[in-house]
């Protein structure tokens, strides 16, 4: 019978990094992964001579607070060392709708993005840089309920007199809280283009959430690695073993195991039981229900998990041309294209050229593609609805080629350039696809949607209340954070350090 102090499932971002925190600390650690690679979404595959990876990623949030976790520290304290490019251009959004059209570059770094606001909507200076101060005071919160060091428990009355912007934001959706500060509705689009980075509408986006994201690539210049997401994950996963960790590849886990007392005790990986004193899970909750007998769980825990909402789905479509970007007339990174200035009605016409970003790897790194050619990435908002039913195998390859088809073609008529002459590779992933990759219900690519009583102040004051298995931890995208490349890495640190205080007693 194997046993192990930490048994970790899953090598996505969150756990890799628990896996590796808890293997530096000393304790004897197995990290699970189903797929032959680590990363999960930061992995890439190959399609003839082009490499593409399931979704970009950035890294952002690297410095904000000096006593928060930051993904540049974590990297940092397990060894691992990857060659970043800072960004200077965050992002080019164009809105056609007749109302209210824009065509804006916004630049990385405070100033810039407040003088690029101020050109585009002259007025609305203050009123975004008053939302840019709100994150200190939300950090200073953060950190008093994260790290447990003003008591165990968290007292509202000090909430309330020493954190205020928090306790004001912190109920409160984004475009509340916008235009509490007379941020105008046109500012208020070119400022809300990220929202499709969290999968939920501004009018229902968690203020708190969303200010985070947006200060930390706005004010902290986002970084990418040079060889793209896979070079970091292949980097913690050589770390890992490196510091003593077992890594075990194409291992999926079909079954948690508890004892009589309902305490986590292993898991079943092809068909070997696994025990250990704690298990961390980069599993959504949910899939530990259907891979549990439902008696060993507490009644809270199953019913918290199925009365959360699912974040959002895309559909992805991945480009290998043969001409460069320049040839194409291609000059941006980044371009989120809407016809809608309103969040929501963005979201609701998500299906047709509503909201999408498509991003060209060539401009910021020119040699991410072989020699004369270049490559293009459409990340479209979809949810399982949006897919007709009962398709045959012919019908849904069918169906994905027409939503390919209408986005290369608006994105065509857009941008005033021509691509589909010079596609020389072409791939198509639907949430069917991601949730086939990543095990997670209706292919949601960010756990669960941080929108209403379901936001980071809720998650992080009910953590151990919602997941109260004794021995069995969580990480990833569907916990407190959310989901994103930063925030998985955090969230694997924070669990695993809370890991190495239960063992220590």
């Amino acid at each position: 019978m194997k046993e192990y102090d930490v048994i970790v499932v899953g090598a996505g971002n969150g756990g890799l990094v628990a896996a590796a925190t808890t293997a530096k600390a000393g304790y004897k650690t197995l990290l699970l992964e189903k797929h032959n690679i680590p990363g999960g979404c930061a992995t890439s595959f190959i399609r003839g001579r082009f490499e593409f990876e399931p979704s970009l990623h950035e890294l952002c949030a690297e410095d904000v607070c000096d006593d928060l976790p930051s993904s540049k520290k974590i990297l940092a304290d397990l060894g691992v060392k990857v060659d970043l490019l800072h960004e200077t251009t965050l992002y080019r959004t164009i809105c056609k709708d007749p109302e209210c059209s824009y065509d804006v570059v916004m630049h990385a770094g405070r100033e810039n993005f407040l003088n690029d606001i101020e050109a585009a909507v002259p007025g609305s200076r203050e009123g975004v840089a008053n939302l840019f101060d709100l994150v200190d005071n939300i950090s200073d919160a953060q950190l008093y309920m994260n790290t447990g060091k003003n008591g165990p428990k968290i007292n509202p009355f000090v909430l309330m007199s020493k954190y205020g912007d928090f306790m004001r934001t912190a109920s409160h959706s984004t475009e509340e809280v916008e235009k509490a500060l007379g941020i105008s509705e046109k500012a208020r689009s070119i400022i809300n283009t990220y929202w499709g980075y969290l999968g939920v509408p501004t009018d229902d986006l968690a203020a708190l959430h969303f200010i985070s994201l947006l200060v930390s690539y706005c004010v902290v210049k986002p970084t990418m690695p040079y060889h793209r997401s896979h070079e970091l994950s292949l980097a913690l996963a050589q770390a890992f073993e490196k510091l003593g960790g077992e890594m075990r590849y194409n291992s999926e886990v079909t079954r948690f195991l508890f004892d009589k007392k309902g305490k986590a005790i292993g898991v079943v990986a092809n068909g070997e039981e696994l025990y250990a004193k704690k298990i961390i899970s980069n599993v959504i909750p949910n899939n530990v229900i259907n891979r549990s007998e439902e008696k060993k769980l507490p009644t809270r825990f199953r019913k918290m998990a199925n009365a959360r909402k699912f974040g959002m789905s895309f559909v992805t479509v991945y480009l290998g041309l043969d001409r460069t970007k320049e040839e194409l007339g291609i000059e941006d990174y980044s371009v989120f294209i809407t016809r809608h200035r309103n969040a929501r009605v963005q979201f609701d016409t998500r299906a047709d050229c509503g909201y999408y970003v498509v991003n060209c790897l060539n401009v910021p790194l020119p040699d991410s593609t072989p020699k004369g050619t270049s490559t293009l990435f459409f990340t479209i908002p979809y949810i399982p609805g949006d897919f007709p039913e009962n398709l045959t195998a012919r019908e849904y390859k069918e169906f994905k080629n027409s939503v390919a088809e209408k986005y290369i073609k608006d994105y065509e008529e857009t941008m005033g350039i021509s691509i589909r002459p010079y596609i020389e590779e072409i791939a198509i992933a639907s949430p069917v696809t991601f949730a086939r990759y990543l095990s997670t219900p209706e292919g949601a690519i960010y756990g669960y949607a941080s929108e209403g009583w379901d936001n980071i102040v809720g998650r992080i004051a009910m953590e151990k209340m919602e997941f109260n298995i004794p021995n069995l931890y969580f990480c990833g995208g569907h916990h407190t954070r959310g989901d994103g490349f930063p925030s998985g890495y955090i969230t694997g640190d924070m669990t695993a350090r809370q890991v190495l205080k239960d063992l220590e007693k």
